[in-house]
């Protein structure tokens, strides 16, 4: 190989073993457009070379699941002909870099991966991740990022419905920007990226291809220095009205009966497209890149190839169709072009002004990409972690307000408000209302809904990887309880430091095995999802981040429940363990300045059962709130639910130890009942196993914690409204 061709191959992000690999392939020097194919299959945001080895082991199969990994977005039945497509993609190098468009074309991306199942796409959440309040860049990347989200977002008509929002030291080089889509689709009228049938026209649809993007794939599988700022030109440009107009011709063209398969151009763009929908259906394709529309002047067929211009679809129809899908295309204003055909040879052709300049074996570049068993190690220090230091506890009111002045008490309305959450007349639960959203699923004739709820904990995988990653998978499950919901598959997004480095492929591998450990446990099977390594900049990697999207199902919606106290005089149940622990709690981590304490794993079937329990009491009619206690302890959970409606609490039944204030622990919720309703909850509980504690009432005007302090809801509901 050329030293120029070698320099183009080091640029795409290819090493030395990987040329040498696909010059053995192919047994000659391959061309620019070759290599540019290769560098964009083979980087690790699209071969998942470092992960798969891990991935596989995911339970991804049940009763429920239609399509599973592999496809675009995962396909979950829910009755009645109709299923749910869902799928959670990050987007964290271009926001970083450019948060609105990166933000933006993060949810224009998840979108289309979502309507090219042929569903309508009904929801959006976003888990985002940003360094501590006081760093430079935070506040710049927040504002950028949620702005690009409520553009794309508002724009499409999907409401953004929920999500998470975290400050943390650990993301002051690298924000985490995940993005959480839902769909619902007829049962039997889902769509697949294959390229079936020989001599059937491939066609492009959708706005010319330019130079934007150029890269983003392999800038994605790259981590960052002091230079980050020169990869802007890799970060993509989205334009939702036009997306908008595409979803539209897109399911008008799917409902016409006209396309056999269809993918979206994402990352590495037309390259991945075509070579997936080949590889899909074991067929080959013939293409000419000059028929490619093209926005910019004398584009090069690498340039066309790499190019990541937003809002563009790739189908095949049944020959002698073209003239029918084009005037679709037509029709909605959207360009469309037959740029080439379906084969039987399992070989991309491609062509350039009539000079052929691409012919590979598609399997060199999927089948044959590379697989990595890297070598991993665990990390130095780790027994260390787990100590909590000595520190002294000073007056509980004290305690209880400073622990209530951090970040992650106040109210996020600030950021959802900015996004549209009632467009489609379906959000039955709202954000911030409770720990899960939940949808109305109108086509099916029913009263049904789905809960939908994105959860991450980096404190915990990075002190426990493997018990960490397993209690997120078990707080989104009681996060669906706690709205009426029963969870029936999940999505993921693991987010990670530089996998060339031994501890980090440490800290997914026993990541991966907590969650698939708890998937089994909770009967919630992964249906797809999406892994970003390389968040890493100058050497600092971010602390194991895995985020779950899980779904499940309501099947009355108007039998849901919030977070917040609705009612005077009703009595207030604590649910669940009762071992209360400083250990990897907030307290402590403001009490000593770090991270620390031993992370203990939920127990399935207790948790299990506390589930089943708030969903039975949710459905019955006699639970009016649930919430679950988790970060910051019991103390400051009742605290969020008392700020809502103004509805305060007195606790009569607490202990006012520091660690059964403050601590935290798996597995424990509290609900709110009628006093005429108490003695069912309890006897439901002793059917089900379930340690069921009355601890207070709800109303009045303050929190008193009896025999410790009181504290007015005023100051509480200002504590929760001060800006981030």
């Amino acid at each position: 190989m050329n030293e120029q061709l070698k320099a183009f191959a080091v640029a795409g992000g290819l090493n030395e073993e990987e040329i040498a690999k696909i010059l053995g392939f192919i047994g000659r020097d391959p061309t620019i457009a070759e290599i540019a194919a290769f560098s964009a299959m083979w980087n690790e945001h699209v071969s998942y070379k470092s992960s798969r080895k891990y991935l596989k082991t995911f339970p991804t199969r049940g009763p429920r699941v239609l399509v599973g990994p592999g496809e675009n977005a995962g396909v979950v039945d829910v009755g009645d002909g109709w299923a749910i497509s869902f799928k959670m993609e990050s987007h964290n190098h271009p926001s970083y870099i450019e948060p609105f468009q990166g933000a933006a074309t993060g949810v224009g991306g998840i979108l289309r991966d979502i309507f090219t199942m042929g569903a309508r796409p009904i929801a959006n959440m976003d888990s985002l991740r940003f360094g501590s309040l006081s760093h430079p860049r935070t506040r710049y990347l927040v504002n950028g990022v949620v702005a690009g989200i409520s553009y794309y977002g508002n724009c499409m008509g999907v409401p953004t419905i929920g999500g998470e929002l975290v400050f943390d030291p650990t993301y002051d080089g690298n924000c985490l920007i995940n993005v959480f889509t839902l769909g619902v689709v007829k049962a039997d009228g889902v769509f697949y990226g294959k390229a079936a049938g020989v001599g059937n026209p491939v066609i492009y649809m959708g706005p010319a291809t330019g130079r934007d993007g150029m890269g983003g794939a392999s800038m994605a599988s790259a981590a960052f220095d002091e230079k980050a700022a020169e990869k802007r030109p890799t970060v993509q440009v989205g334009d939702a009205f036009c997306e908008k107009v595409v979803l539209e011709c897109t399911l008008e063209l799917m409902k016409s009966g006209l396309v056999l398969g269809i993918q979206d151009m994402g990352a590495a763009g037309l390259t991945c497209s075509t070579f997936e929908m080949a590889d899909r259906a074991k067929m080959g394709m013939k293409v000419d890149l000059s028929k490619v529309p093209q926005r910019a002047a004398n584009m090069t067929p690498q340039e066309i190839l790499l190019s990541e211009s937003q809002e563009r679809m790739l189908l095949v129809c049944e020959r002698g169709n073209e003239e029918g899908v084009l005037e679709i295309c037509r029709k909605w204003d959207i360009p469309g072009a037959v740029i080439g055909e379906v084969t039987d040879t399992r070989q991309m052709e491609m062509w350039f002004n009539g000079e052929k300049v691409v012919d590979l074996p598609i399997n060199l570049l999927t089948d044959e990409a590379p697989l990595y068993d890297r070598p991993w190690a665990e990390p130095a220090g780790l027994a260390e972690r787990w100590k909590v230091p000595a520190f002294t506890v000073g007056d509980l009111k004290d305690e209880f307000l400073g622990l209530i002045d951090d970040p992650s008490f106040r109210s996020k309305a600030p950021v959802f408000q900015k996004y549209d959450h009632m467009v489609q007349l379906r959000t039955v639960v709202r954000p911030g209302d409770g720990d899960a959203a939940v949808m109305r699923l109108l086509e099916t004739g029913t009263n049904r809904g789905v809960a939908m709820t994105s959860d991450g904990n980096s404190p915990a995988c990075w002190l426990h990887p493997y018990n960490g990653a397993f209690n997120i998978i078990a707080e989104a499950c009681l996060n669906l309880a706690c709205v009426g919901a029963r969870g029936i598959a999940l999505t993921d997004c693991l987010n990670f430091g530089n996998p060339e480095r031994p501890d980090v492929m440490w800290e997914f591998k026993e990541v991966v095995a907590g969650l698939s450990e708890a998937c089994i446990a909770f009967d919630t099977p992964v249906t797809g999802g999406n892994v970003s390594f390389y968040n890493e900049t100058a050497g600092t990697s971010i602390q194991p981040t895995p985020v779950v999207g899980v779904v499940g199902l309501v099947e009355d919606c108007d039998r849901v429940a919030g977070t917040f106290f609705t009612r005077e005089d009703e009595a207030i149940v604590l649910l669940g363990c009762e071992d209360f622990s400083f250990d990897a709690s907030l307290y402590a981590r403001l009490k000593t300045g770090k991270v620390c304490g031993f992370v203990r794993k939920a127990d399935a079937k207790r948790h299990s059962a506390l589930c089943e329990l708030i969903v039975r009491g949710i459905e019955k009619g006699i639970v009016t709130a649930a919430h679950d206690v988790s970060e910051g302890g019991l103390l400051w959970a009742i605290a969020e639910s008392v700020v809502g409606n103004g509805v305060g609490a007195t606790l009569d039944n607490v202990g006012t130890e520091p660690a059964e204030l403050f601590g935290e622990a798996p597995s424990m919720a509290f609900v709110t009942v009628p006093e005429a309703d108490l003695s069912c909850l309890t006897l439901m509980a002793e059917e089900l196993g379930v340690q069921a504690v009355r601890i207070g009432t709800t109303g009045g005007d303050t929190l008193n914690v009896k025999g410790a302090f009181t504290v007015p809801v005023a100051d509480l509901t200002a504590a929760s409204r001060k800006p981030l």
